[in-house]
């Protein structure tokens, strides 16, 4: 299944962040598929502040097929130390399926085209055995853990430009 990374607009992140469904989307995303409304509201922060849109950008993973938004992906904000970390996520009815690798490396290719980046950033529940297939499969390595909200425990990965 192929898949296009759109940038969700800020009408759409405001409604999104108010756990509305963007008219944009209504009728062409499934269930699971839209950013939860915390992510939109973070974007939406960061945007104000002057932080740079690409490095605080969230997108829909749209399927090529017939353009229905089966997930959604971004950048959870500005790089620190040449380092940016990336946040995904894909509906229920598209999992394993190779959606989520094909939306992280794609956020792996717009990252590594900055001149600015050099590791990109994955953390992932040590539970999602999905996920942790995703990181392994794009050659992330394993660099620790640590605690995140709410104590959930998080599996650091880091992909490294190859220079």
């Amino acid at each position: 299944m192929g898949i296009t990374l759109l940038r969700i607009t800020d009408a759409d992140l405001e409604a999104l962040a108010q756990s509305r469904t963007p008219g944009t989307v209504l009728g062409r995303s499934l269930e699971g598929s839209l950013p939860p409304d915390f992510v939109a509201r973070r974007t939406l922060e960061h945007m104000p502040q002057g932080r740079a849109a690409g490095w605080c950008s969230t997108y829909y993973v749209v399927r090529n097929a017939d353009q229905v938004v089966v997930g959604s992906c971004g950048f959870k904000g500005l790089p620190m130390n040449r380092r940016v970390e990336i946040g995904y996520g894909v509906s229920p009815a598209c999992r394993n399926q190779g959606v989520a690798a094909q939306a992280v490396r794609a956020l792996l290719d717009l990252a590594f085209a900055s001149t600015e980046i050099e590791e990109v950033l994955a953390q992932v529940n040590p539970d999602n055995r999905s996920s942790t297939r995703v990181v392994e499969k794009l050659a992330f390595k394993r660099i620790g853990q640590q605690a995140g909200k709410d104590d959930e425990p998080l599996v650091q990965w880091v992909a490294t430009h190859a220079a």
